[in-house]
């Protein structure tokens, strides 16, 4: 069953859905563009690695401790004499902040002949949206590939979360594809959208001259939906998360009713 959204679905967004629709979209991506590069070229499947702080610190509580200088005016007591007129005290439970392993998955078009990375895939994650480690991960990345050669291709699908930055855009939009060609920048194609459009149909930047395979998110989008089982794991009498304002909510509910009311 597709999705019955004419572009993004929302519910795709949720946190607990993400990682799974993120890692099964880069996998599609991956099989859609075998068939067409060849022979030239060949789609790898690479992952990036670090380590990610808890998001939210988490603060474990200590008691005032009191240090008494031995010129203190104060009598001197033994360290024997103090403990035994402190209260017995059970010990808290508290919870120790642990550092996460991330591992994030991309896509590199590689020459065959010479194993030459021609063209970046990269679909954004919560992590590279926020603060943090991971969108630093990523950015170091990211002015890597745009110093060099490779094209890039930055797939953003994700409403919640500051964008990766851009010169002269004015616009927010909800969703944002950027195709960054080596050979024509700083300038790039960047294809913007919002939740009621559809979603672009993108070409995949080669060298000069290869035909270049058309990418349609939406497509792929839908096959994951269905193989994935969305249609029955999403509860669509909830409202989405990140939450919709109350006219695309509306808009979402009268796509939904025949859903709804079955």
């Amino acid at each position: 069953m597709p999705s019955p959204f004419p572009g993004m679905n929302p519910y795709l967004e949720h946190p607990d859905l993400w990682s799974e629709v993120h890692n099964r979209l880069v996998v599609a991506l991956a099989d859609s563009l075998a068939v067409p590069l060849r022979p030239r070229y060949y789609v790898a499947i690479e992952k990036r690695t670090y380590f990610s702080t808890p998001e939210e610190s988490i603060l474990v509580g200590i008691p005032d401790v009191s240090i008494l200088s031995k010129t203190a005016s104060s009598p001197q007591v033994s360290q024997l004499e103090a403990t035994a007129t402190l209260p017995f005290q059970k010990p808290l439970r508290v919870t120790v902040p642990m550092m996460e392993e991330v591992r994030e998955s991309y896509l590199e078009i590689r020459e065959l002949k010479t194993g030459a990375v021609i063209t970046t895939i990269e679909v954004l994650s919560p992590k590279n949206k926020r603060a943090g480690d991971g969108r630093e991960a990523y950015l170091r990345k990211r002015y890597q590939v745009l110093a060099s050669y490779t094209h890039l291709v930055e797939i953003d699908l994700l409403r919640a979360g500051t964008p990766m930055p851009l010169v002269g855009l004015d616009t927010k939009t909800d969703y944002r594809i950027l195709v960054s060609r080596s050979t024509e920048r700083p300038v790039a194609q960047l294809y913007a959208f919002n939740l009621q459009q559809p979603i672009p149909v993108f070409p995949l930047p080669l060298h000069p001259g290869d035909t270049e395979p058309q990418v349609d998110l939406k497509l792929l989008l839908d096959g994951v939906y269905n193989r994935a089982g969305f249609d029955l794991r999403i509860d669509y009498s909830q409202p989405p998360q990140p939450p919709l304002s109350e006219a695309e909510q509306a808009w979402a509910n009268t796509l939904l009713a025949p859903l709804l009311n079955q």
